[in-house]
């Protein structure tokens, strides 16, 4: 597959010392990032709830190996709630107009597991305060157990708290009943890491299949669940199965990236459905933009042509 081949030569030095450094690609960058900093994000943000989206802000960053890196991470997310918090368009819960996104590398999974836990519930304790939903990303498949399982720990005692679920993963039909019977709020994504035919499907065809078969689930049975695709296709077919099931439009998301089918995120919501837009920021991107390149031809192609275009 061709995303597969994106994700291994992203991993190459010289591609990522090329891409990070590069005055060529600076301008690419910028669409798909919020800003370097929460200072430059938060208009963002707020620029987009005043448009009429719902927006979700995830400071980027991935696999701290010390407590330090991962205590920096959450001060900054104590950061993030204290932003929303302060901001005019903060809105209400379900759907809440500004949100969280974190991934638990970020907080010490990998080299701390316990003082990641610690540091979730820090921030759930921050957020629940003004109300804030923080949404946990999920990461590679070795990472699934650990991060469910922090995740259950967390909601036993805060309800402002959701997970991921990866339609390409083998395993996440069995995931979906479990966050269904806790009714934990889901995201389904269709998956973005390189994993072997072991643990995913590999065919496109299949994982939108697997996605659509999760995602008329969750339209049924989840609760207030968010689909995030930049498929059409998909996305038409979710929304059609959700009005002829009496599903409303209130009770269910879609989300996209930023800077990705603006034109889709646009007509979704003049049909009053819910959008969410994705809003990444920080300067550590460079892990987070080669997914984006490798999930969509079009991404890639506009990153091409902006290499040659003056």
């Amino acid at each position: 597959m061709l995303r597969n081949v994106i994700l291994s030569v992203a991993k190459r030095r010289l591609i990522e010392n090329f891409v990070r450094n590069s005055s060529l690609t600076k301008r690419v960058v910028r669409r798909f990032i919020a800003g370097n900093c929460l200072d430059e994000a938060m208009p963002i943000v707020e620029g987009l709830v005043e448009s009429g989206y719902k927006t979700s802000l995830d400071f980027l960053g991935e696999d701290t190996t010390n407590p330090e890196e991962a205590d920096a991470a959450l001060a900054e997310y104590l950061r993030v709630v204290d932003a929303i918090a302060a901001s005019p368009h903060r809105g209400g819960w379900q759907p809440e107009n500004i949100n969280i996104s974190i991934k638990l590398s970020q907080l010490g999974l990998l080299a701390d597991f316990q003082g990641c836990g610690r540091r979730l519930i820090r921030l759930l304790e921050a957020a629940e305060k003004y109300r804030i939903f923080v949404r946990i990303d999920m990461e590679s498949s070795s990472t699934v157990d650990a991060t469910l399982e922090l995740a259950e720990a967390a909601f036993c005692k805060h309800r402002n708290v959701g997970i991921v679920l990866q339609a390409m993963l083998h395993r996440t039909a069995t995931d979906l009943d479990w966050a269904i019977a806790r009714r934990i709020r889901v995201r389904l994504v269709k998956g973005a890491y390189l994993e072997p035919p072991a643990v995913a499907l590999q065919k496109k065809s299949e994982v939108d299949a697997a996605y659509l078969q999760y995602a008329q689930r969750l339209a049924l049975d989840g609760i207030f669940p968010a689909f995030a695709t930049h498929d059409a296709t998909l996305a038409r077919a979710i929304a059609d199965y959700a009005d002829a099931n009496a599903v409303g439009p209130g009770r269910f998301e879609f989300q996209m990236l930023y800077g990705i089918a603006r034109r889709l995120q646009r007509d979704l919501k003049r049909e009053g459905r819910i959008v969410r837009v994705y809003c990444p920021y920080g300067d550590s991107w460079y892990p987070y933009f080669t997914r984006r390149l490798a999930e969509r031809p079009a991404n890639l192609a506009f990153f091409l042509r902006s290499l040659f275009s003056r």
